[in-house]
């Protein structure tokens, strides 16, 4: 396993992160795995060297938190970097049981450290922007949280770039705890954020994290093949996100052309693209099969050439924002 700084906190974690979703109640989302499955693919990515865990408090209502805490509980809690998020609701019939106002954010943050089982949580993110809540109240209740020793760092996900940087200055004008972390949107057909998002995080130290880094299983498979997984028939939104639009078909077939002529998979090409990605700390990379997880790992040791990298970027095209829901 690869190591790295992540961002300007001088914590160091794995380069693959594991993304949590996957992990909880199939009541929540038919693909999702039940306890002793996702037991399984979490002890072996320990076994892989893996220290950074990414979950959310809406992953299966709590569940993918809960599993994740029992698991790790195994092992030496200070060894692993845990990252949960707050903002989306988790209670239909409680309005304040989602968003990023101080209420919101003791409640869940205790309901979290319960669920994980821990004192303290690596990294505290909010998972989207609040247009409700101004952003200086969010931060002021993270510092709070910081200080009081329930949170380590903060961090940000999908939001627009000038949204970002208000937070960062607010931070720096009010001398409140600032986001370390960025969890946005990014892969082989989805780089938007290359526009702004991605030069700002550069330019103020801050960490990237990307989520969906195989575009929701459209860099796994051929173009016409996407379509017969489970996850493919089970989301109707899946592809909101405009992973086909422009030149992502295009893209698609040059990650399969690639992936033949290096004798891997195509996953583990897309991987590989994003982690040259000079501003990419670690792609939260989810899985239901300890086998992907593994060649995820495996992707760490695939070397892109100037031109492979030329090659598969070529056929991007423009396409509408997406992932700030």
């Amino acid at each position: 396993m690869e190591y790295t700084t992540l961002g300007n906190t001088g914590m160091e974690v794995s380069r693959i992160c594991l993304g949590c979703m996957s992990f909880g109640s199939s009541d929540w989302r038919e693909w999702v795995l039940e306890e002793e499955e996702s037991r399984e693919i979490i002890d072996r990515a320990v076994d892989l060297g893996i220290n950074f865990f990414d979950t959310a408090n809406m992953y299966s209502r709590g569940e993918s938190e809960r599993i994740l805490g029992n698991v790790l509980a195994d092992y030496d809690r200070d060894a692993q970097v845990v990252a949960t998020k707050v903002y989306h609701p988790m209670r239909d019939d409680d309005p304040n049981s989602g968003g990023l106002s101080r209420k919101t954010i003791e409640q869940e943050l205790e309901a979290s450290l319960d669920r994980l089982g821990i004192e303290t949580i690596d990294l505290y993110q909010i998972h989207r922007w609040d247009d409700e809540t101004p952003i200086e109240a969010t931060l002021s209740a993270l510092d709070d949280a910081v200080r009081r020793g329930q949170v380590r760092y903060v961090g940000a996900s999908s939001m627009w770039a000038h949204q970002f940087a208000e937070a960062l200055h607010a931070s720096e004008r009010l001398g409140l705890e600032r986001f370390v972390t960025m969890q946005n949107h990014y892969n082989l057909v989805y780089r938007e954020e290359e526009r702004e998002m991605l030069p700002l995080c550069a330019k103020e130290n801050v960490g990237v994290i990307p989520w969906s880094p195989l575009a929701r299983g459209y860099l796994t498979r051929p173009h016409e093949e996407i379509d017969a997984t489970e996850r493919g028939e089970a989301e109707e939104h899946m592809y909101a996100h405009p992973y086909r639009d422009g030149g992502g078909r295009k893209v698609n077939e040059r990650v399969a052309e690639l992936a033949a002529e290096k004798g891997v998979t195509m996953a583990q090409i897309a991987l590989a693209w994003l982690l040259h990605q000079e501003w990419v700390d670690a792609p939260i990379v989810g899985t239901t099969s300890v086998e992907h997880l593994e060649d995820a790992v495996e992707a760490l040791e695939i070397s892109l050439s100037r031109s492979d990298l030329a090659y598969l970027e070529e056929p991007y095209e423009p396409v509408r924002v997406s992932g700030h829901e």
